[in-house]
């Protein structure tokens, strides 16, 4: 379950660039006031549009490829079905634009935050097991836009559903009604403590306001019994698609079986090289009429977007240590081909969307 990007570079390097988008995909950006953080979630929106905005690449950097919408146009009118987006952990909701673009295209309204304290150049491993802040922050964003006198027009709030990633797959999880167990996930970090989402919590590194910070070693023992093990489950949500969700290893079985909302679990990885911190074909087991697929030739990282092709040397260049850019014997591009059939075919099954 880590997660994701250690590094701050995507911090930096997040301006969007001109370009030419193919499909009438709208994008914009609105501030969510969290009662519960005391400040504004920084939300961005992809929609099926009018084609008559300003032309960007939304999530172009140095690093990765951006994903081509029209800043500020006009939405399509009548209610369309949602979907919100889930980062991983160190991330953005707009490193998942690539996927967030073939949703719109689809005819879903897209709705990504950024989860304070997990995201790009702002994570510190004791702000990651804190599931119950980021399933509050989905919360807060479906009542918002479906009280919201503008957004209000445009959302169904009978079709919402959720797609999260790996430590965003633990917050889809959790609203979908599963509830997680601390001792079972203390324990998986003593028996795969070399394991990337465990080292995360005892390497004593951590980044606030762009910048690497040391941090003591963080005891997971120490976490909010009650907050973690409560119930974050969130009726408005009508399905949810898991991509490698971290948590695995803690959901209790007596919660997986009472979720009666459409689940599809997504692995990335070939049979046997899959962490155990994700591996979710047990999941779709334990939960009732859920689906399971596999991406061969994928690793964890496929899900971000394209690299670019210095992206690997720059990364190393700087001290990077996770394999973002590294290349998995298969071009990310035809990853996220087939991620993308899964994904928006699951949400038009599952939302009952005909397009």
């Amino acid at each position: 379950m880590r997660f994701l990007l250690s590094t701050t570079l995507l911090l930096s390097a997040l301006a969007l660039q001109p370009a030419l988008a193919s499909e009438p995909v709208g994008t914009g950006d609105i501030a969510v006031p969290s009662p519960a953080r005391a400040k504004n979630l920084a939300v961005t929106l992809w929609y099926p549009s009018d084609g008559k905005g300003e032309p960007v690449k939304v999530g172009d950097n140095r690093i990765f490829e951006g994903a081509a919408a029209f800043r500020n146009a006009a939405i399509q009118p009548g209610k369309l079905p949602v979907v919100i987006m889930s980062h991983g952990s160190g991330s953005r909701g707009i490193a998942m634009s690539w996927i967030a673009q073939e949703l719109a295209e689809a005819g879903f309204l897209v709705v990504a935050p950024d989860h304070p304290g997990t995201t790009s150049g702002d994570s510190t491993p004791a702000d990651t097991p804190s599931i119950w802040e980021r399933t509050d922050d989905i919360s807060t964003i479906i009542s918002s836009l479906s009280s919201d006198a503008e957004w209000s027009k445009s959302v169904d709030a009978d079709r919402i559903g959720v797609l999260g990633f790996s430590l965003g797959g633990s917050t889809a999880m959790e609203l979908a009604g599963a509830r997680a167990n601390l001792d079972a996930y203390v324990q998986y970090c003593v028996d795969y403590a070399q394991s990337m989402d465990c080292t995360w919590f005892s390497g004593g590194r951590g980044f606030k306001d762009g910048a690497a910070i040391s941090v003591p070693k963080f005891d997971l023992r120490s976490v909010d019994r009650a907050r973690f093990e409560q119930s974050n489950h969130d009726g408005r949500i009508r399905s949810a698609v898991l991509v490698d969700p971290g948590l695995e290893v803690a959901f209790t079985r007596d919660s997986l079986n009472t979720i009666d909302i459409p689940l599809t679990f997504i692995n990335l990885g070939s049979q046997g090289k899959i962490p155990v911190s994700v591996l979710s074909d047990q999941l779709a087991k334990d939960v009732p009429g859920a689906t399971y697929a596999q991406v061969d030739d994928a690793d964890h990282f496929s899900f971000l977007p394209v690299c670019k092709p210095e992206a690997d040397a720059f990364l190393k260049s700087v001290g990077e240590i996770d394999p973002i850019c590294v290349p998995t014997g298969r071009d990310r591009a035809d990853i996220h081909r087939q991620l993308a059939e899964l994904i928006v075919n699951a949400f038009k099954e599952t939302l009952k969307i005909n397009k």
